[in-house]
């Protein structure tokens, strides 16, 4: 039985859907009465590995989590110190997440020390075994993490594949839950209001950081489909640029595309998400590499259909023809893709949707958790 357990991963004041991931989870922690705490990162990543404008959140603390910053990635001293402090208090459960190498020696060194007491299990809860950019010693330090695990929990068959790769300890496959932290839906006509965007436009929207791997230029390519442009569909980049803009802006004023194009290159509060999203018509997901997806549950989260590519796992969730389009990940089929949709209309998919985020709730997961730790 788990009475006390402790996530290490990122939360407040870091900022994004992994600090939102991690927080939810602790909540739902607690309200199963199992003493719950996240250690998060008082130094996550060295700023010249943060390709963004600030690791931190401007919103206040979540209420009812108990977060206690105190890991710094690149202090051994720190780490052997979180570690015997996990040892002296012996949580029966310690969750930890994993998404990049980087973290490995500081998470694994952390673990090393707090399994010492012969009491604590620890299950590794994955987005990402292997990175989407890859750095050289990544193998090494993935390597060197794991074997301080007893588990895994894999959010896609996809990687669960890549955790095999590294080590054959038991591995629990249960799907994203569907974040709930951006409030209720508004309607699209209020949504447009807040953003001053027309009300008739048909509009599609890209959501979240912008990282090569995600295929934006695929998307800009397909923007250019004959039909899009008959339809007057329109593109809405609504995230932070990890990567040079350069390119992209280029490209849209090579394709001819600015009129077609709107852009807000910035971090989007959970608070303010509801207008981006329910603006649109359809989200667009048109990955050139993935493992799973924090956008698919926010779309199942404001009932919005989606196109996504047949990458990684993120079809693994969006049933074709059910809830959204798969296609595969060229330019060509992304602008198919599109126009059947609108040919569709998002009535058509809107009852499966509701239907299918049935299954992607916070109980599910937090029972996956408990059921493993029983295993081990």
């Amino acid at each position: 039985m788990v009475n006390k357990l402790v996530i290490i991963g990122p939360a407040w004041p870091l900022r994004g859907g992994l600090s939102a991931f991690d927080e939810t989870l602790a909540t739902h922690f607690t309200k199963q009465g199992i003493q719950t705490r996240i250690d998060t990162f008082s130094l996550q990543y060295p700023s010249f590995l943060f390709p963004g404008t600030s690791q931190y959140s401007s919103d206040p603390a979540p209420q009812n989590v108990n977060i206690n910053v105190c890991i710094n990635s690149i202090n051994p001293f720190n780490w052997i110190r979180i570690g015997l402090k996990l040892y002296r208090e012996k949580p029966e459960l310690i969750i930890v997440r994993y998404w990049i190498p980087f973290l490995a020696p500081c998470l694994g060194t952390i673990l090393y020390i707090a399994k010492r007491n012969k009491h604590t299990k620890v299950i590794s809860i994955v987005d990402n075994m292997i990175p989407h950019e890859k750095r050289m010693g990544d193998h090494l330090f993935t390597n060197y993490f794991s074997k301080m695990v007893d588990g895994f929990i894999a959010m896609s068959e996809k990687v669960k594949s890549d955790i095999r790769l590294f080590s054959h300890k038991p591995i629990t496959v249960t799907p994203h839950p569907i974040f709930n932290q951006f409030g209720n839906s508004i309607s699209k006509q209020l949504a447009r209001e807040n953003l001053g965007l027309p009300q008739n436009d048909k509009i599609i929207l890209f959501f979240g950081y912008i990282r090569k791997y995600k295929g934006l230029d695929l998307l800009l390519h397909a923007m250019d489909n004959e039909s899009i442009r008959k339809m007057n569909i329109k593109l809405m980049i609504v995230g932070e640029f990890y990567d040079d803009e350069a390119p992209y802006l280029s490209l849209i004023s090579t394709l001819g595309l600015q009129e077609q194009v709107i852009v807000y290159a910035n971090y989007i509060p959970d608070a303010e998400v509801k207008n981006y999203v329910c603006s649109a018509d359809f989200i667009i997901q048109p990955y050139k590499t993935a493992t799973q997806s924090g956008v698919t549950p926010m779309a199942y989260h404001f009932e919005k259909p989606m196109l996504v590519t047949n990458v990684g796992g993120l079809a693994d969730t969006v049933p074709h023809m059910s809830v959204g389009i798969v296609v595969e990940p060229n330019a060509e089929a992304i602008g198919k893709g599109i126009v059947n949709l609108y040919e569709l209309g998002a009535d058509n998919f809107i009852p499966n949707i509701i239907e299918e985020k049935k299954k992607y709730t916070w109980t599910q997961m937090t029972e996956k958790f408990l059921a493993l730790y029983q295993q081990l």
